[in-house]
């Protein structure tokens, strides 16, 4: 039978130190070349909504070990808004009864099989949040108590599960352009994680003193700039601009997620010129030297140092997420909810054949 799953559920398997052991010893694995990533793949094309694309996003990845295998497919209707002067890209919930539409398809490397189909909302947030808590385990000071959390949105919520997952931080002061946005996203996780939270007017007071910075929002410029740094202090990103260039190559310490970035969007030639609204990732690594920086993988596997003094600057990139994430989480996921008897089985000849393909 293929197990098909739900975000609640996917969200009663694992928890955010589930996630982050998983991918540690799966990025053990991926460092020992006993894994396999597809780089992300994007193909965009024009969509009836005005100010809007059409977006076809998949990755995948193998992950041996926990024998299983995972796609990630989006279909996407993609806006370009701007805040404050700066775009951001925001996600149209566009398909029927208001919805997103991202799904996982999780297969066994045993006998190939489709062992579950789930949407890929709730875990791909999960493991954003520990890839970032990794880069944190690693490099941010092991005394860090107060963190500073530059985003209100989905995302940051699990950025800060993250950082409470791997040091004993005792308050966060948080800002987001949005007032009402940042003091209900204050109150709602410092319930959660029972930490003193703080909704702060800007940027400089929500770093000023902060141990760990975590900047995870949509925007596609820089939120966090050389001015910023301090002696001790870890900061990190979900996106590459977020960080200027300047503060990254400041920074005594640099690592990223990895190098299986994005290939080249594929567009239609009637498409609008994307380059003005796709983000500075392009001048960004090119300022960095990004090709010629370690990994979190190097980390783990012992190739690189993390953190070796208390002063030290330290920073983390957290780029492009991989389809290899999906396979490793999701295998457990799939485990653990087969034995809770979680989620609906369907016959799992539905989605096999006996043509040859």
């Amino acid at each position: 039978m293929t197990l098909i799953l739900s975000n609640d559920d996917i969200d009663q398997l694992l928890t955010m130190a589930d996630y982050v052991d998983i991918l540690e010893d799966a990025y053990g694995e991926l460092a020992a070349g006993r894994g396999v990533v597809r780089p992300r793949s994007d193909s965009l094309a024009p969509t009836a909504m005005p100010g809007a694309v059409y977006g076809l996003k998949s990755a995948d990845g193998i992950a041996p070990k926990f024998g299983a295998a995972a796609v990630r497919i989006n279909s996407d209707i993609i806006t370009y808004p701007e805040v404050g002067g700066v775009p951001r890209r925001v996600k149209v919930p566009a398909a029927p009864n208001k919805r997103w539409v991202g799904l996982v398809l999780l297969f066994s490397t045993e006998n190939g099989e489709p062992l579950a189909i789930f949407p890929d909302g709730a875990m791909q947030r999960m493991r954003v949040g520990a890839t970032s808590g990794l880069g944190a385990k690693f490099l941010a000071r092991e005394d860090a108590r107060t963190a500073a959390i530059i985003g209100s949105g989905f995302q940051a919520g699990a950025q800060l599960m993250a950082l409470a997952a791997v040091r004993d931080i005792k308050q966060v002061r948080c800002f987001s352009p949005n007032p009402e946005n940042r003091e209900s996203f204050c109150r709602e996780w410092g319930e959660r994680l029972q930490i003193d939270m703080t909704p702060v007017a800007t940027t400089e007071e929500a770093v000023q003193g902060a141990d760990v910075v975590a900047c995870s929002t949509s925007s596609l410029g820089h939120v966090f700039f050389e001015g910023m740094l301090e002696p001790g202090m870890h900061v990190s990103s979900i996106k590459l601009p977020e960080i200027d260039p300047t503060a990254v190559n400041r920074a005594d310490l640099v690592y990223i997620h990895n190098l299986e970035d994005r290939t080249p969007t594929n567009e239609t030639a009637d498409l609008p010129d994307m380059k003005k609204i796709t983000g500075a990732d392009g001048a960004v690594k090119k300022a960095v030297g990004f090709d010629t920086l370690p990994t979190v993988f190097d980390l783990i596997a012992g190739r690189a140092k993390g953190r070796t003094s208390a002063d030290q600057m330290t920073c983390f990139l957290n780029n492009t997420g991989t389809g290899y994430q999906f396979a490793a989480c999701g295998a457990v996921a799939y485990r653990k909810a087969k034995e809770m008897g979680l989620g609906h089985e369907l016959p799992t000849d539905w989605f096999t054949e006996d043509v040859h393909p």
